[in-house]
């Protein structure tokens, strides 16, 4: 059960209206690494979560968190399309999309314009879980396989992800109450990554997980010879200088070894069987003429 309480985490109040970066903005609400994506994720991971409770109810921290981040972007959205003071109605058809769009300008120069039309038509000057090119949000963008080990990774991708975006945004605007909330939003990504990587740490630990995740599947089972080659499959052989090429494996259980040529291991590619003739698939031979 969740209870809202009537006040924002942090501060969600531009200086002023600009619904060119309105548009913007709604990448990191609804885009795939957006606020949006992290929310759902982190709830259905702790909600689906049957590890020991400190993992379960730390996921739900978060996921909650999370809610309130996507409510501070979509005020924050809200507020960037308000019409701008009535002294200044000239200014208004430039700077609100309601003024652009009620004062004739075609949906297309809207767009060019880099503003959204739809924040005028669909949602009355306000948020839509979409990007900043109008996709929608889909559950796709989520991650909640049961394995906390290989979900925490993926988290600490989506942190990194998430981040990088806030941080271009920050660049992109002067706003002093946009990079107030922005500035917030990236400390909160600076502790979700460092989170994420000290629940990885602890999962290891605690003995519930290591590397290569999922280790509950009998590594005897796979085709041991080849778990710790590195296949140079690209022109050039830089790549043997990398850590990745040479010495002991971070799991601890091997050495790599780098293959400069490697040998393809399967066999010779051969021409697929006739195709059933009730899926009518191209014929290998001519089909006999069909009679009237």
């Amino acid at each position: 059960m969740f209870f809202r309480t009537n006040q924002f985490q942090y501060n969600a109040r531009p200086e002023k209206p600009d619904p060119v970066y309105a548009n913007k903005l709604q990448e990191v609400l609804g885009g795939q690494w957006g606020e949006i994506s992290v929310m759902m994720t982190y709830l259905f991971q702790g909600w689906n979560c049957r590890a020991p409770a400190k993992y379960r109810d730390m996921i739900l921290d978060i996921g909650t968190e999370e809610i309130a981040h996507v409510e501070m972007l979509a005020t924050m959205i809200a507020r960037l399309l308000e019409s701008s003071p009535v002294e200044a109605r000239e200014d208004a058809a430039k700077n609100s999309v309601v003024g652009a769009v009620m004062g004739g300008a075609r949906v297309e120069d809207v767009i060019v314009a880099g503003m959204n039309p739809q924040h005028a038509i669909v949602t009355g000057g306000g948020a839509t879980p979409t990007d900043s090119v109008g996709f929608p949000w889909t559950s796709r963008y989520t991650v909640a396989s049961g394995n906390l080990l290989a979900d925490f990774r993926f988290n600490v991708t989506a942190e990194s992800q998430g981040r990088l975006q806030v941080t271009r945004l920050y660049e992109m605007t002067d706003d002093p109450g946009i990079r107030d909330m922005l500035s917030f939003l990236i400390a909160r990504d600076t502790m979700h990554q460092n989170q994420w990587l000290a629940a990885i740490k602890e999962l290891e630990e605690d003995g519930l997980d290591k590397t290569p995740a999922p280790m509950s599947f009998p590594q005897d089972k796979e085709m041991s010879e080849v778990a710790y080659q590195f296949w140079n499959c690209s022109e050039g052989t830089e790549s043997a200088q990398g850590r990745w090429a040479k010495g002991p494996t971070p799991d601890g259980k091997g050495q790599f070894e780098y293959l400069s040529n490697p040998k393809p291991l399967g066999e010779t590619v051969t021409e697929l069987p006739e195709a059933d003739p009730r899926l009518h698939g191209t014929p290998k031979k001519p089909m006999p003429p069909v009679s009237s």
